[in-house]
């Protein structure tokens, strides 16, 4: 109970940020994006348990940077962040903040699958997706947005505070659209960077079985990128379109990846909390 009440006063905090970055009827252009996602990720950081450790944050940038390098809007400088919390997630920011959960890294079994994660929140940001929701939000309740972002499930509970739940659904989820354009344009993404993107379905298939083992490990995953079988068949799908001889150029794990998750697994799990 400390933990969750330490979450949602580190989500009332975060809602009382600043929105003046956002305008209520669209979204804002890049500049004004990248203002507020700075700004947002900024409290992030304060607020979140962060992994440190220099090789882990140089190999999941260097990872990270692989994909976002090869998307068609090069005016992001993209930031890579391993949250230090056990709860299988991931999120983006606005303007190239991505962030994965230790949790969700220690549930991969090899390269191609954290890359299919990362490829997929790249393109949150790039077709804004995350700045469409934010927005959204803005217009029935300014600031609510990013703690929905960051705790999806907090927001069942603010029938209380004048938020309606058709607001409150707006927040946690993405659209099954947004979710379906992410996958398509992440497959693009990391097939594009030389890693085989087969790895994304597998991390659904991971979650999935996750989801039926341990429902609360995964709950703020699910809450906000909603996972079903048809979405799995539809990415592969996807991943069909890919010429067999480039398909198996591709790389799907490597030495580099394996030392990374022995030393994320070797370092001591942060006693902090959301605050």
């Amino acid at each position: 109970m400390a933990r969750i009440s330490g979450q949602h006063s580190m989500v009332k905090r975060l809602a009382r940020l600043s929105v003046a970055g956002l305008v209520a009827a669209c979204v804002p252009g890049t500049a004004e994006e990248v203002q507020m996602g700075n700004q947002y990720a900024q409290q992030i950081e304060q607020q979140l348990p962060m992994v440190r450790d220099p090789e882990v944050v140089r190999y999941i940038n260097v990872l990270g940077d692989s994909i976002a390098r090869v998307v068609d809007d090069r005016s992001l400088t993209w930031r890579f962040n391993v949250v230090d919390q056990d709860e299988i997630n991931a999120f983006a920011v606005p303007g190239g903040h991505i962030y994965v959960n230790r949790g969700l890294i220690e549930r991969t079994t090899n390269m191609s699958e954290l890359a299919g994660v990362l490829g997929h929140e790249i393109a949150h940001v790039t077709q804004r997706h995350s700045m469409k929701q934010m927005a959204a939000a803005q217009r029935a309740n300014a600031g609510l947005s990013i703690g929905c972002i960051l705790a999806p499930s907090f927001c069942q509970g603010l029938a209380g505070t004048g938020v309606s739940a058709v607001a409150q659904l707006g927040f946690a989820k993405f659209s099954r659209d947004d979710e379906s354009e992410s996958d398509k344009f992440g497959v693009l993404y990391v097939s594009r960077a030389g890693i085989d993107p087969r790895g994304m379905p597998s991390m659904f298939r991971i979650l999935l079985r996750e989801r039926e083992r341990n429902p609360g490990s995964v709950e703020a995953w699910f809450a906000s990128h909603p996972v079903e079988e048809s979405r799995i068949r539809i990415t592969e799908q996807e991943i069909a379109k890919i010429d067999p001889v480039v398909l198996r150029s591709l790389t799907r794990d490597s030495r580099s990846f394996q030392t990374f998750k022995t030393r994320l697994a070797s370092l001591p799990r942060s006693q902090q909390r959301a605050r």
